[in-house]
């Protein structure tokens, strides 16, 4: 990673031992705080448990995730795209990421594809790049969204189901070694609900923190929990998945 002296949290940082969504406003909109907070939850879960080697962050951004995977891994490569509005002096190389990648075969032991695949124009292409640079054994760990708005318009152009994960990663010849569904219904509505009532002037923001604590602080509880993952196989918030190429 370029300038990695320079390197301060962005959309993720820790606070009392956990990688949480950063209270910037200008980092973390106030509409998006709850599904960033349950993103960390899961990356900071098992970043530890598959991250290793080499890594390279496809579509970086301003790297989010260094925090998290830097001290489990050997080194890591940034990339991402000349257009993205998230352009910094981290990056290493400066990719379409529907076309070929500059990269040897089996280069890496880590891939990192966070809030990325949903941008893509041409998925099948990055799917062939990454079982083709990832080394055996290796791991790719992505997010993606499913029941959110569009971002980053234009170029916003897929939801993704579990089914299609599923069948790209089988095409490619790699194997879902976990698959999470990130949210259910409760997290959808407080969502949109949250982001409309941005729109109102004076009280919009008060409310919108509140109505994202109160979910959150809610699917913590064991009926929140029970009704969350009771509605999340037909009403996915979003997924979490960790890819392996088989040895």
């Amino acid at each position: 990673m370029r300038n990695r002296e320079k390197w301060r949290p962005s959309k993720f940082e820790y606070a009392g031992g956990k990688l949480v969504a950063s209270p910037n406003e200008l980092e973390v909109g106030l509409g998006s705080r709850l599904i960033v907070n349950l993103v960390a939850c899961h990356y900071d879960r098992y970043t530890k448990q598959h991250a290793r080697g080499r890594l390279i962050d496809l579509g970086c951004g301003r790297v989010p995730l260094y925090d998290v995977y830097k001290n489990y891994v050997t080194d890591n490569v940034c990339v991402d795209w000349i257009n993205t509005i998230h352009r910094n002096d981290f990056v290493d190389y400066e990719c379409d990421l529907s076309q070929a990648l500059p990269f040897c075969d089996e280069a890496f032991e880590t891939i990192i594809i966070s809030d990325v695949l949903e941008h893509i124009p041409n998925p099948d292409v990055i799917w062939r790049e990454m079982s083709r640079i990832l080394a055996r054994g290796g791991k790719i760990l992505l997010n993606v969204p499913f029941y959110y708005w569009l971002h980053e318009q234009p170029h916003d152009y897929y939801r993704y189901t579990k089914f299609a994960l599923m069948r790209f990663a089988e095409s490619v010849g790699l194997k879902i070694v976990l698959l999470q569904v990130i949210g259910g219904a409760p997290e959808i509505i407080a969502d949109i609900l949250s982001k409309n009532l941005l729109r109102l002037r004076v009280v919009g923001k008060c409310l919108a923190k509140m109505v994202q604590f109160l979910t959150f602080k809610f699917i913590q509880t064991r009926i929140g929990r029970k009704i969350s993952e009771a509605t999340s196989g037909e009403f996915p918030f979003g997924y979490f998945v960790v890819v392996e190429k088989p040895i």
